[in-house]
């Protein structure tokens, strides 16, 4: 599979967990959830706009706290023009965003931006229910590999 997301060419980071079987790495992670993403994990406020081109589309902060899970780490955000924030994960000099596609050809600043924490995000009960919801889709698309 050829990638596009923000980083892959150095996305080699190692699970800190055996939890998801299969997921060796981040383009591994990528690929299943390319499998699992779909309109109910995206936020409410795009699933409008959801569609099968366009799967990264309001998948961040739930992809980015389950990356963290997975391969430890840090989350960002970048803060968008309507004051919400575009989540991705650095894991030591490793800076990479999987859902990054949803831009098209804009380009994001990945320097210089405030960490995100999962107890703010998940504040919200419907972004919560939806990371548990891709964790449980994930762990059964990997046991079926």
């Amino acid at each position: 599979m050829g990638y596009a997301f923000y980083g892959w060419e150095t996305a080699d980071s190692v699970p800190v967990t055996d939890e998801f079987k299969g997921i060796t790495d981040p383009h591994k992670l990528y690929d299943a959830l390319s499998h699992v993403w779909c309109r109910y994990t995206c936020a409410p406020r795009l699933r409008d706009k959801w569609s099968e081109e366009n799967i990264t589309l309001g998948q961040c902060s739930i992809t980015a706290f389950l990356c963290q899970d997975i391969f430890g780490g840090r989350v960002y955000g970048v803060l968008r023009p309507a004051g919400n924030y575009h989540c991705y994960n650095v894991i030591g000099d490793r800076v990479f965003d999987l859902t990054s596609e949803q831009f098209g050809d804009e380009i994001l600043s990945y320097e210089d931006n405030p960490e995100q924490f999962r107890e703010v995000h998940f504040a919200k009960d419907e972004k919560r229910e939806r990371y548990e919801f891709l964790k449980k889709e994930l762990k059964n698309y990997c046991e079926k590999l």
